[in-house]
Order: structure tokens, then C-alpha cells, then sequence
């Protein structure tokens, strides 16, 4: 729909301001042997990671799919297994393609920039590509090849060979850049192909759907609100005498202090019977006491 695609646009922008900020501030190549690989790949892959669990956190279908799972209610039966597990597939597969959006594009840009790809495999550049001290050992070729990212570090006879390596190793890192980004638009294209030739609703039957889908989940938030709201105002009541925002109030319960400590503390959902749960203390109260008590008038004149 409409509002994925803006989502997903919107996410895409805000990680490229975050990469380039990010790069801007934090990132500093050591420069060292065995030390660029692991510091360029965790620039890449970590939050890159962090974005994708971040995606799937954001997700309320993801905690659609998992809460309750483990509910001795939550039985599926023979027949339905097999549907049950297809649709499991497919929400599951739906809930990675949105929090793949902001680590594709937090990969593809730093691949584009080139700093990260740079700083990691510059020591590991074949050794033809080094022409300017040929008479040295591989691991003194290794510790100069590693400060090649840092120019300041460079001596100025190898000022060329550097240019030449960072030419390399950004032209490499771009390809892949471009490449990445290249699979994935061909891939959700495909993908978006292959669900609509499968799907078994027409054109504007999906729409309809689609639209139905929406206004129900909009109802729903409404009524489960109102109802709340309601429901909750009845256990206010028995406990306060009255209904919140009542202009004519006749008169008040004065809670008794064993009452305030047991609708005090701290409040699990607890099992009233197989069907049924307390939501709160102020619930259970409601519940199992009468509202005896003092009562106290209220001046109509205040």
C-alpha cells in the first residue's frame, strides 16, 4: 500500500542521515594490521544488525505472531497445521522484508561511500598493486598496505601507490554498493509479481480487501478503547461512589485504608477461572468485595 511504501521511503532517508552522521562523528580507521578488518566490519555489520532488530521490535505483527504462543489456548489442529504454518511463513517472511528496509540501506550507502570497505581490506590488496618498496617482507608490505586509509601516515614516495589502492578498493566497494541495491529492487519486484499472480482475489477484489482490512483494525482500536474505558469506569465507580466527569454528584465513598492497600502495589493478570483474567488489583477488588463503607454527601450549593 500507499503507507508502506511512504514508511519504507521515509526509514530509507532517515538511515542515510544517520550513516552520515554516524561516519562523520565516529568513524576513525586505526590504521593497524589485524585491527582495520575488524573495526571496518563492525562499522558495517553491527549496525546493520541493530537496524534489523530494530525492525522486527517495531513491528506489531511480529508480536501478533509470538504473544500468546506458548498458551495452553493456543491449540492447532492436524488439518490446520499445515495452513498454520504456511501462514506463519508468510507473515514471517512479510515482517523480515519491512526490517530489511533500514540495514539494505545502511549497507548499500556505506558500500557507496567506500570509507568502511577502505579502512577494512586495505592490508589484504594483492601485492602487484605494490610497486613503490618491492624488497620487503610480506608482513612490513601488510603494516603499510593497513596505513593506507590514514594519508597523513602514508611517506610521500608511496603517496602514488596509496592513490592507486583507494581508487581500487572504492571502485570494488561501490560495484557491490550499486550490485546490492540492484538484487534487492529486482527481488521485492519479484516478489510483489509472484504474490499478485498467486493471489486468489482479483484487482480491485484485493483493494476491497485491502480497504476492509484497514477499517477494521481501525473500528477495532476504537471499540476496544471505548469498551476499556467503560469497563474500567464501572470498578472506578463501586470504588470512588461515582462516575468520573458526573456533573451531579449526590455523594462520595470514602475508601477505607485496607481498601487502598488492596488496590495498591504491584499487579500481574491473574486467572479468575478458565476463561477469565483480573487485569489489576483495582479489578480483583471490584470483583470479590461490596462497596459498603462510609458515604459522604455532597452539598449541592459546592
Amino acid at each position: 500500500g500507499k503507507e508502506v511504501v511512504i514508511a519504507n521511503a521515509i526509514i530509507a532517508i532517515l538511515t542515510i542521515g544517520g550513516q552520515q552522521l554516524f561516519s562523520s562523528f565516529t568513524f576513525s580507521c586505526p590504521c593497524h594490521v589485524g585491527q582495520n578488518l575488524l573495526y571496518g566490519l563492525a562499522f558495517l555489520g553491527v549496525p546493520a544488525l541493530i537496524l534489523l532488530i530494530v525492525g522486527y521490535a517495531l513491528n506489531n505483527q511480529t508480536w501478533r505472531l509470538v504473544t500468546g504462543k506458548r498458551s495452553r489456548f493456543e491449540k492447532v489442529t492436524s488439518p490446520n497445521r499445515l495452513l498454520k504454518c504456511k501462514l506463519v511463513c508468510f507473515v514471517l517472511c512479510s515482517i523480515t522484508g519491512r526490517a530489511l528496509v533500514a540495514p539494505v540501506t545502511w549497507l548499500a550507502v556505506t558500500l557507496i561511500n567506500g570509507s568502511y570497505y577502505i579502512c577494512a581490506v586495505s592490508e589484504y590488496v594483492p601485492a602487484y598493486y605494490y610497486e613503490a618498496a618491492p624488497n620487503v617482507t610480506a608482513s612490513e608490505r601488510r603494516r603499510i598496505l593497513a596505513t593506507f586509509p590514514c594519508s597523513q601516515l602514508v611517506p610521500p614516495e608511496l603517496s602514488r601507490a596509496r592513490d592507486e589502492v583507494i581508487l581500487l578498493l572504492r571502485y570494488q566497494s561501490q560495484v557491490a554498493g550499486w550490485l546490492l541495491i540492484a538484487v534487492v529492487v529486482i527481488t521485492v519486484f519479484l516478489s510483489y509479481c509472484l504474490a499478485s499472480c498467486f493471489s486468489p482475489l482479483s484487482f480491485l477484489h484485493f483493494r476491497y480487501w485491502s480497504s476492509y482490512v484497514h477499517n477494521e483494525q481501525e473500528l477495532f482500536d476504537e471499540a476496544t478503547e471505548q469498551h476499556s474505558r467503560l469497563y474500567a469506569m464501572q470498578h472506578v465507580k463501586k470504588f470512588f461512589g461515582f462516575v468520573p466527569g458526573s456533573e451531579n454528584v449526590k455523594e462520595i465513598r470514602i475508601p477505607s485504608l485496607r481498601e487502598w492497600q488492596a488496590i495498591s502495589g504491584l499487579a500481574f493478570l491473574k486467572r479468575v477461572d478458565e476463561e477469565h483474567y483480573d487485569y489489576s488489583l483495582l479489578h480483583d477488588w471490584a470483583l470479590k468485595e461490596h462497596a459498603n463503607g462510609k458515604y459522604l454527601r455532597i452539598d449541592e450549593d459546592a
